[in-house]
């Protein structure tokens, strides 16, 4: 099937549709490798990430389309679609690799945290002031993060990317969080919706591709999104103010279906295992890179080199704001994360991350 023919199909996963979709999706997606001609290679169908920003331009789609067919010696090759223009919402992608729809793709944690919450206890909104603290949170749960994923969803967690940070545009003047008070603030994650109501704002959730329109139409007064994703979608046109705390990171993870997985040959399981490595490695440095530059980019300052010069004013937390998020985080995002969680998240987040974030849940 023709990918175009999937759009106009109208993808929308549900109980009752899920047989069809599974026999629509399964020639594009479907990824475990079928017996073929020793001269012929194993071919990949992978959704990636967002379309349009850095990371899957930059670094997603060469490596799949490049640089892996090189590094396997011709053996693997790959046709990649990034998610937001393959006919698949980000909400459904958890659920399409643990049926194998999709064999190998990309699950934005904000989304997918959804479906099953201690996804994204690594990530929750006011948790990570500064990448440093992303990496340690990251390291720290990492390993029951894996285990949740093969065990739970059937998915082999293969990397995990970052966005550069996550942060406050405005089209009318704030000085502080505080302002945020009475606004329409699009949100991805039911841990910043927990964030921006804390402060009095109305959370909207809305999809990345949509914020500038919305931004336009009145629908929404602020949006929290990447530094250098807003200015990659002309997010500084619309809006005139950019706070610079980081409210999270949007993180992302690559992974494999475990049967399509296990599929492969094991030396090629290898080259994939360790080239998915140092694509983490680099984007995770190209993201910390973005937020700097993309705050610069909105701001219309030198430093902007890969973006486009905007004339937004930076917005600088106040030693008050980083008190006021502190707070939020430990009164009102983790709690009702815990609620959300469910048995053996007060355990699970005390054994990982607790420790290396100074903040225990009641048990």
């Amino acid at each position: 099937m023709h990918l175009g023919t999937w759009r106009r199909s109208g993808f929308r996963p549900a109980r009752r549709r899920v047989g069809l979709c599974l026999a629509m999706a399964a020639s594009l997606f479907t990824a475990a490798p079928a017996p073929a001609a020793a001269s012929e290679p194993t071919v990949l169908r992978v959704v990636g990430g967002l379309a349009g920003v850095n990371q899957y331009l930059r670094h997603e789609e060469p490596f799949w389309t490049q640089e892996l067919p090189r590094l396997s010696g011709g053996r693997l090759r790959a046709d990649v679609v990034p998610f937001d223009r393959a006919g698949i919402r980000g909400a459904d992608m958890l659920r399409l690799m643990q049926l194998g729809v999709v064999s190998f793709g990309t699950v934005l944690v904000s989304q997918a945290s959804g479906q099953d919450p201690l996804l994204g206890a690594m990530d929750l909104a006011g948790l990570n002031p500064d990448i440093a603290s992303l990496r340690r949170h990251l390291a720290a749960f990492r390993p029951l993060l894996a285990e949740r994923l093969r065990e739970r969803h059937g998915i082999e967690l293969l990397a995990v990317y970052t966005y550069p940070a996550q942060m406050v545009f405005c089209n009318k003047p704030l000085v502080s969080l505080t302002d945020l008070s009475g606004r329409k603030v699009r949100t991805s994650s039911p841990t910043q919706a927990d964030w921006v109501e804390a402060l009095g704002g109305m959370a909207v959730t809305t999809p990345f591709a949509e914020i500038v329109q919305q931004m336009r139409s009145g629908g929404l007064d602020c949006a929290i999104t990447g530094s250098m994703s807003g200015n990659t979608i002309g997010l500084h046109e619309v809006t005139s103010h950019i706070h610079t705390l980081p409210i999270t990171w949007g993180l992302s993870l690559f992974g494999a279906n475990r049967s399509a997985w296990q599929a492969l040959p094991a030396d090629l399981r290898g080259v994939l295992t360790r080239e998915l490595a140092r694509l983490e490695h680099d984007i995770w440095q190209e993201s910390d890179h973005e937020t700097g530059e993309g705050l610069a980019c909105n701001i219309g300052a030198q430093a902007c080199v890969g973006g486009r010069k905007g004339r937004m004013t930076e917005v600088r937390a106040t030693p008050a704001d980083v008190r006021r998020q502190r707070e939020i985080f430990a009164s009102t995002v983790l709690s009702r994360w815990l609620q959300r969680c469910g048995a053996g998240c007060a355990e699970a987040w005390n054994r990982t991350l607790g420790p290396v974030n100074g903040t225990l849940a009641p048990r």
